[in-house]
């Protein structure tokens, strides 16, 4: 799978891990930085990352800052993008489950590197469960977004 990666200084270096992990799994990883822990502003990186999914180019998205909030509200901002904020596996499975997620975000000051790991895989390897009162759901969701 083709996953689009971004995230602030605060996230860094769990981004760093987050990618060995997928790629170690066969995944191809793009990544729309941060590169560093220089100050930044999570905003340029979130979007980056959820317009290569709303565009196709990507088929999901990981984004990460200090607390996965900011990350979250801005690739949410990009038509198309349904992003979860995770902290565990469980919630990972349900929002892949009932709202077929395209990406989501981590907080690295709240979850642990292999915390982490573990939302991301779970994330990934579930399906969107198809059901109508789901899909129903998320239609309704995503009208929100047409004028």
């Amino acid at each position: 799978m083709k996953i689009a990666i971004g995230c602030d200084h605060g996230a860094f270096a769990l981004k760093t891990k987050v990618m060995e992990h997928l790629r170690q799994q066969g995944h191809e990883v793009v990544d729309f930085g941060t590169d560093s822990t220089a100050s930044c502003d999570y905003p340029d990186f979130a979007a980056a990352a959820a317009k290569a999914v709303a565009g196709g180019e990507c088929q999901r998205g990981i984004v990460l800052c200090t607390t996965g909030i900011g990350v979250s509200i801005t690739a949410n901002k990009v038509r198309g993008i349904r992003c979860a904020l995770l902290s565990d596996p469980w919630s990972a499975k349900m929002t892949r489950l009932h709202n077929d997620t395209n990406m989501m975000a981590l907080g690295a000051g709240v979850v642990g590197e292999n915390l982490a790991l573990d939302i991301v895989d779970t994330w990934l390897g579930t399906e969107f469960s198809g059901e109508a009162r789901h899909q129903r759901r998320i239609d309704k969701v995503m009208a929100l977004e047409k004028p």
